[in-house]
C-alpha cells in the first residue's frame, strides 16, 4: 500500500547505532527486548494485537477502534541527541504495549518508582495502535532551529491558515509532537499515552490532550457521530486510492515516504440546538438520509452521489450548501482525505439570563475530534475545508476550537525508531 519498498527505512544495526551514538541501546531496543515483545503473542489472543512494525504506522488504515487518546507535546529537550533518545524510548515502549506488555520490563526493586503505572495489567492490548507525528515546532520554533532540522521540514508541513469561523483556543492548538493511541478499551489507550508522557517527563510537556469514543459498530458498519449521522462513508479504502490520497510518495523526503499528514480539529457541536431541528432540515444540512446514510435521492449508504439531480420544482436534491456537496471529491477537483474521527464529551456548561424570566441555559462541551490523513494537506484538508468554512450549512452548529497538523513518518523497521531517517547525519 506504500509508494516505496518496504525495507526503505530499514537500517542495519551498525548504521543505526553509529547514527544515534548508542541511545537506542540505552532506550532498551535490543534483540532481547524485541524477543520479549514477540513472545507476548503466546499469552494474548492474536486478534487483540495490531502489527506495530512495518512499512506504515498503525492507526491510520487500521480498522477503527472504539476509543482514542490524542495528545500533543511541546519539546523541552536541550539538543538533538535528546530528541533521538526520546523517540527511541517511545518506540520501544509503544511496541511493547501493542503486544500487551508493560511499557518497560517490570523490576522487583520496591525502593524506586515503578517503571509502569500498572493500571493496564491483566487487560487485553485491545488492538492498541500508537501513531506518532512531528509538528512544525520540531523543525523550527519561535524562529529558532533548535535541533538542526529546519532544512528538513517537509514542504507539505505547512502552517494551517486561519479559516472562516475559527475560534481556536491556544491551549488546544498546535504541538511539536503528537501521539494518538487508539484501542477498543479506553483504559488501554490512556495508559499508553500516560506511560509515554512519563518516560519523556524531562524532554517533553503535554500541550493538550483529548479523549474520543465511538459506539461498538464493529468493522462492517460506518460509525455515527453525535449528530446521529454516519461519518466516513466516502473514505478511500482500496490500495490504489490509499496510495493516491493517503500515503506520501516520492515527492516527499525518504523518511516520510509511506507516511501521511494528519490534521486534527476539535469541533464543538451545538447539540442542544441541533437536536431541536426537524429531521428534514438535518438531512438537508448533511446531504444524506439520517437513518440509512444514503445520499439524498438514493436508497443505500454507498450509492453514488448525484450532484446534478433536481426535485420536481427544479431545486437540487442535495442543496448547494449541504455538507456532502461541499466535501465530496467532485466539488473539490478530486481531492480526498481519509477521515478517522471520534466523538468527545467533556461535560456541560451553564449560563443564566440576567433579565426576566431568568432562565438557565445549558450547552454541552461535546462534539467531534476530527482526525484526517492525507498525502498532502495543501491538496487535501486545506483545499476542501477553505470553501466549506465559508459556505457549509453545518457551520451554524459547529465551532472549531482546537487544531493541529503533524507529519506522521513512515512505518518503523524492527530495531529502529520512529522517524529515524530524519535524523541521519
Amino acid at each position: 500500500m506504500s509508494d516505496r519498498p518496504g525495507d526503505q527505512t530499514d537500517l542495519t544495526r551498525r548504521r543505526f547505532l553509529s547514527m544515534t551514538g548508542g541511545v537506542v541501546a540505552a532506550a532498551g531496543i535490543t534483540p532481547s527486548t524485541t524477543a520479549a515483545v514477540n513472545s507476548a503473542t503466546t499469552q494474548v489472543d492474536a486478534g487483540a494485537i495490531e502489527p506495530f512494525w512495518g512499512p506504515n504506522q498503525g492507526g491510520i488504515v487500521t480498522a477503527v477502534q472504539n476509543h482514542t487518546y490524542f495528545a500533543a507535546f511541546d519539546l523541552v529537550a536541550a539538543n538533538r541527541a535528546d530528541v533521538v533518545k526520546l523517540l527511541a524510548m517511545w518506540t520501544n515502549a509503544a511496541a511493547r504495549m501493542a503486544r500487551g506488555l508493560t511499557a518497560q520490563p517490570l523490576t522487583s526493586d520496591a525502593a524506586v518508582p515503578a517503571v509502569d503505572s500498572g493500571d493496564a495489567l491483566g487487560l487485553s492490548p485491545a488492538r492498541l495502535t500508537v501513531t506518532f507525528g512531528f509538528g512544525p515546532g520540531l523543525f523550527i520554533k519561535d524562529g529558532k532551529d533548535r535541533y538542526g532540522l529546519a532544512s528538513r521540514r517537509p514542504a507539505a508541513l505547512v502552517d494551517l491558515p486561519k479559516f472562516n469561523g475559527d475560534q481556536l483556543i491556544e491551549a488546544q492548538t498546535g504541538g511539536d509532537l503528537s501521539v494518538q493511541a487508539c484501542a477498543d478499551d479506553p483504559q488501554v489507550a490512556f495508559h499508553a499515552v500516560r506511560q509515554l508522557a512519563r518516560l519523556g517527563k524531562d524532554l517533553v510537556q503535554i500541550r493538550w490532550a483529548q479523549t474520543g469514543f465511538l459506539g461498538s459498530y464493529g468493522t462492517t458498519q460506518t460509525p455515527r457521530n453525535l449528530m446521529g449521522f454516519k461519518d466516513g462513508t466516502g473514505n478511500p479504502s482500496d490500495p490504489a486510492s490509499l496510495s493516491e490520497f493517503v500515503w506520501v510518495g516520492k515527492e516527499g523526503p525518504e523518511w516520510m515516504q509511506g507516511g501521511s499528514f494528519t490534521v486534527v480539529r476539535r469541533i464543538r457541536i451545538a447539540l442542544e440546538h441541533w437536536e431541536q431541528m426537524p429531521l428534514s432540515f438535518q438531512e438537508q444540512t448533511v446531504g444524506r438520509q439520517k437513518y440509512s446514510g444514503a445520499p439524498l435521492g438514493k436508497k443505500a449508504e454507498f450509492d453514488a452521489v448525484d450532484l446534478d439531480a433536481n426535485d420536481t420544482d427544479g431545486n437540487p436534491v442535495i442543496p448547494d450548501n449541504a455538507h456532502l456537496r461541499m466535501a465530496t471529491a467532485a466539488s473539490n477537483e478530486g481531492a480526498r482525505i481519509l477521515r478517522r474521527s471520534y466523538s468527545y464529551n467533556d461535560g456541560v456548561s451553564f449560563t443564566s439570563e440576567r433579565w426576566p424570566p431568568w432562565r438557565q441555559g445549558m450547552e454541552y462541551d461535546a462534539g467531534l475530534l476530527f482526525v484526517s490523513y492525507q498525502r498532502d494537506p495543501r491538496t487535501g484538508f486545506i483545499k476542501i475545508f477553505e470553501r466549506m468554512a465559508k459556505f457549509d450549512m453545518m457551520n451554524q452548529f459547529v465551532t472549531h476550537v482546537g487544531s493541529g497538523l503533524f507529519a506522521c513518518p513512515a512505518g518503523i523497521a524492527e530495531g529502529s525508531f520512529v522517524g529515524a531517517g530524519l535524523f541521519k547525519a
